[in-house]
């Protein structure tokens, strides 16, 4: 009588006891022990008499010989198993429309509840964007900045209305250099707007028709005069500024080049007094309202005093810029300036001759003298009436008003060099100029 348990070790020969079971399905294989693989373990479950025939048997499968086949892998169906490509792109495709979706309901709500250009910036983050450069002091828009603060626009009333022209300070106390053309006809009071676009009244010092310069005084301190260039130094190609009012456009920069010097104006209204000098030429943009506002060098230095223009238009019409303007040397309106605040008039200078006339233009080039002063530098010279003017300090005569223009250039006292053709010889002269007595 047992209680059912086999104690039988595995590989040991069955109890005579023990009734006849069927056939092992599975042959003995050569090596294994009784018949059957050697394990570790009891598995022969089939024999035991007390089984259930309705529990499902353990089967321990034996490991394989060493050099034998290895057993078929066998896979849980219920196990996870790795997604496929198939998936793996669906599933990306479907998160990609969702998240633009998402998105875009975002967007339009928030569009919808602060406007579209609520939430928009535009543009760089002031305070994470580079300072600008400084502009450096010789370039142009550094000396425009440092010369703007010194030029003004006048304005003189008169019987015919108001005229309209620039001006600059040259003087701590309030004098300013303008355009006799401006101021001409005016009542001797006049207003001038500074370019922050405070005004002051101002009232004419003085007047010389002539070279086209007058001075005028504003009652304000705290003024800041421009600085004096030298006109004499220049030449062809130099940069300078027109600055000015022109048109009525207060504090108007305009740039260009020296494109002539010494070129000879005569300027005047029919009826009133002609004016002569040796203009500086430029090519920088200059219109009615210029007139009176400083021409500049490259340094900020005042080199002239823009006062005429050419054009293509007919007496009587309005002039506009074709690219040629010109200036009166500062030389000369500086020193004219002076004579008008020190005298309350300016010297003419003068050669001691007239010219003039028929036969005054020589062909071939000169200038004929048609009288000589007695006393004047021209006859201290040696210069005689009939004699043919060439050159004036190297400068050719053309035309009767170039000499009368040069000679004007100079201040009272200088010398010049005069080269002259006196019948078939040529002959040089050294001039004195003097002041006309006037």
């Amino acid at each position: 009588m047992t209680d059912g348990w086999d104690w039988r070790r595995p590989g040991d020969a069955p109890t005579p006891a023990a009734p006849p079971r069927a056939a092992d399905p599975s042959a003995a294989a050569p090596g294994t022990a009784g018949g059957r693989a050697a394990s570790p373990w009891w598995s022969d479950a089939l024999a035991d008499p007390w089984r259930d025939p309705a529990a499902p048997a353990a089967v321990v499968v034996p490991a394989p010989a060493s050099g034998g086949t290895a057993p078929e892998p066998v896979s849980d169906p219920d196990a996870p198993g790795r997604p496929g490509l198939r998936q793996v792109l669906l599933i990306s495709l479907v998160s990609a429309l969702l998240a633009g979706a998402l998105g875009g309901a975002l967007g339009y709500a928030l569009a919808v509840r602060g406007g579209v250009a609520a939430g928009t910036v535009l543009g760089a983050d002031p305070a994470q964007a580079p300072a600008l450069a400084q502009r450096k002091p010789e370039s142009l828009a550094g000396v425009a900045e440092r010369v703007l603060p010194s030029v003004v626009t006048v304005r003189v009333s008169s019987v015919g209305g108001t005229s309209e022209g620039s001006g600059f300070v040259v003087s701590a106390d309030g004098h300013v250099i303008t355009n006799d053309h401006v101021v001409a006809g005016g009542t001797g009071k006049a207003s001038v707007v500074f370019n922050d676009g405070t005004s002051a009244p101002a009232k004419v010092v003085g007047q010389d028709p002539e070279s086209d310069i007058a001075v005028i005084k504003v009652e304000r301190t705290g003024l800041r005069p421009v600085e004096f260039g030298d006109s004499d130094a220049l030449a062809v190609g130099d940069p300078v500024l027109a600055i000015g009012s022109p048109l009525s456009l207060a504090n108007t920069v305009t740039a260009g080049i020296v494109s002539a010097l010494d070129r000879t104006m005569q300027a005047g209204e029919p009826g009133g007094p002609v004016r002569y000098y040796a203009a500086i030429q430029t090519d920088a943009a200059v219109n009615h309202g210029n007139s009176g506002g400083p021409l500049v060098d490259a340094a900020g230095r005042v080199v002239g005093v823009n006062s005429t223009i050419k054009s293509l238009v007919s007496d009587g019409q309005e002039a506009g810029n074709i690219g040629l303007a010109f200036a009166i040397p500062i030389n000369q309106a500086k020193r004219v300036t002076q004579d008008i605040i020190g005298t309350g008039k300016a010297r003419r200078t003068v050669i001691g001759a007239q010219v003039g006339g028929p036969g005054a233009a020589v062909a071939g080039g000169g200038v004929r003298l048609a009288s000589v002063e007695p006393s004047g530098p021209a006859a201290g010279a040696g210069l005689q009436a009939g004699d043919v003017i060439l050159r004036l300090n190297g400068r050719p005569m053309a035309e009767p008003s170039d000499l009368i223009a040069l000679v004007r250039k100079f201040a009272p006292g200088s010398v010049v060099t005069v080269e002259y053709r006196r019948g078939s010889s040529r002959q040089n002269a050294s001039v004195t100029l003097a002041a006309d007595a006037k």
